[in-house]
């Protein structure tokens, strides 16, 4: 059993890093309460951590490669643990949200790190175990986030989901320095800072005009100036990686169909199947009345469809089902997920999500497996590191522009529902709604006028609610037309886009972040 001690201290690091991203969900009430935080604060909490693990994932792993990934996979775990502390022990949104950012550091440098460790530790029928233990993990860490933070949140307090970090970060360094070997990569080229600063402007900036867009104004100069801010920021990575030496995405493998549609799905993906959890759990606590661990709880139909999904794809792929056809129809399974949620409506309970959830976690299971092996064939073993970066970038960024994008049509859905019941003060009412203070703006109208305001909050929550969910049903459905569209099969894809998909990794599956 020593042998699998190593495989312990990665995957402990792993699942926090991964919890981390959806234990938050359930307890945005709780925090909205305590730190007395607008819906954009909410938002920037889920926000801010996977859009700093979708800016550092790439540049963290060629560092890794120079400096050697144990030590930065050590350097990331403490980094996580301190700004895990600072989170815990915040007084304002602002504090909070800055230390969320620090975690995202510690945990794309954790990221960035575990499959070359992985790789360096074992080999042959060992390899395969460990990967697929490694899966395994990653996969219980999306499910496990929501339920785990609600027993916190309900039990302890809200400041526990990342006090919970500490113990856990203290095993896992300790058993990284006694059982982990130091390894790194063949030498290459430092950090492409011009690529690394241009690409996170470019996302930051995006994600900003879309949170704050409802506070400025969309037509504002203010709006529009930050909007173009990204643009340029774009065009100054895309001009960065063309010519710089070593860059951190070659732009030249979208040329190959496969690789492009792979990426296009692995964006849209996180948007269209998770991005709306925290708007889900808004509404069961703060309309509903639910408790976190109840709130927490609803979310499994679509954790365990995808968990038994997931179990199955590797005999599907026996079968030789084309990567294309299991990708692009998971996403389209999401979508028809999404779609079947939008039946929520002013006097529904949380059943109703119950199909449209087992329907998205049926699609989860199909299409993640396949996305960085498929994308590895399309470009070459040789690049199967950059291939698999930017895959597992492309997921994180669209988690983070699906939370702003899904946001701000959550927020118009409530607005417009509120204005047309005509109640008084109607944006103050919305502004109190989308940031979890349904009670308050019901205890705010008196015992006469409360049946009539539950009336307006639970209109408005489902209202909110179908405009978000028909946001996700349309990334996932353009997300599956392009995959089936693009992604061939290796060396089915010709005409002008470079060099033939290795076939030997074709069924491969090669385990992504859930």
């Amino acid at each position: 059993m020593r042998k699998w001690l190593p495989l312990v201290a990665v995957c402990l690091g792993t699942f926090m890093l991964l919890v981390d991203v959806t234990i938050v969900t359930v307890a945005l009430p709780d925090m909205a309460r305590s730190l007395d935080t607008t819906f954009a604060d909410l938002q920037w909490v889920m926000d801010v951590y996977a859009l700093v693990l979708a800016a550092l994932l790439l540049a963290a792993g060629s560092l890794g490669d120079r400096a050697g990934h144990r030590r930065l996979y050590l350097a990331g775990l403490v980094v996580f643990a301190g700004a895990s502390l600072a989170c815990g022990l915040a007084t304002s949104p602002g504090v909070l949200i800055a230390f969320r950012a620090v975690q995202g550091i510690g945990g794309a440098a954790m990221l960035a790190t575990t499959v070359a460790l992985i790789s360096h530790l074992y080999s042959g029928r060992d390899l395969g175990t460990a990967f697929g233990v490694w899966g395994a993990v990653s996969g219980a860490a999306a499910a496990t986030g929501p339920i785990l933070g609600g027993l916190l949140t309900q039990h302890l307090d809200w400041r526990w989901i990342f006090f919970v970090n500490l113990p856990i970060s203290v095993a896992a360094v300790v058993m990284t320095l006694r059982y982990v070997e130091e390894s790194r990569g063949k030498h290459r080229p430092g950090p492409d800072l011009p690529g690394l600063l241009t690409f996170t402007a470019a996302a930051g900036l995006a994600t900003y005009a879309l949170i704050k867009g409802n506070d400025y104004g969309w037509g504002s100069a203010r709006t529009v100036g930050v909007f173009a801010g990204a643009a340029v920021a774009l065009a100054a990575f895309v001009v960065a990686e063309l010519r710089g030496r070593s860059p951190m995405l070659d732009l030249s493998l979208f040329r190959r169909g496969t690789f492009t549609g792979v990426m296009i799905g692995a964006l849209l993906l996180s948007g269209a199947a998770f991005s709306y959890f925290a708007y889900e759990s808004l509404w069961l606590q703060s309309a509903l009345g639910m408790g976190p661990v109840t709130a927490g709880l609803c979310f499994v139909p679509m954790s365990g469809a995808a968990f038994v999904t997931a179990g199955l794809a590797g005999r599907l792929l026996e079968d030789r089902i084309p990567p294309g056809v299991m990708i692009g129809g998971g996403l389209l399974l999401i979508a028809a997920g999404s779609a079947l949620q939008m039946l929520v409506g002013t006097g529904s309970s949380w059943t109703v999500l119950v199909p449209g959830l087992l329907v998205s976690g049926v699609g989860v299971g199909l299409a993640t497996p396949t996305l960085v092996s498929t994308a590895v064939a399309a470009v070459g073993y040789q690049r199967a590191g950059m291939a698999s970066g930017a895959v597992n970038t492309a997921r994180q960024l669209g988690n983070a522009l699906g939370i702003a994008v899904l946001g701000v049509v959550f927020h118009a859905g409530l607005s417009s529902s509120v204005h047309d019941a005509g109640v008084p003060r109607p944006t103050a009412v919305t502004d109190a709604l989308a940031a979890g203070q349904a009670q308050g703006v019901l205890a705010g109208g008196g015992a006469a006028q409360r049946p009539a305001l539950e009336h307006v909050v639970h209109a408005a929550f489902a209202s909110g609610l179908r405009s978000a969910f028909l946001a996700a049903a349309v990334m996932g459905a353009v997300g599956g037309l392009a995959v089936l569209a693009l992604v061939r099969r290796p060396g089915q894809q010709g005409g002008g886009h470079g060099p033939a998909e290795q076939p030997r990794t074709e069924h491969v599956v090669v385990p992504v972040e859930a």
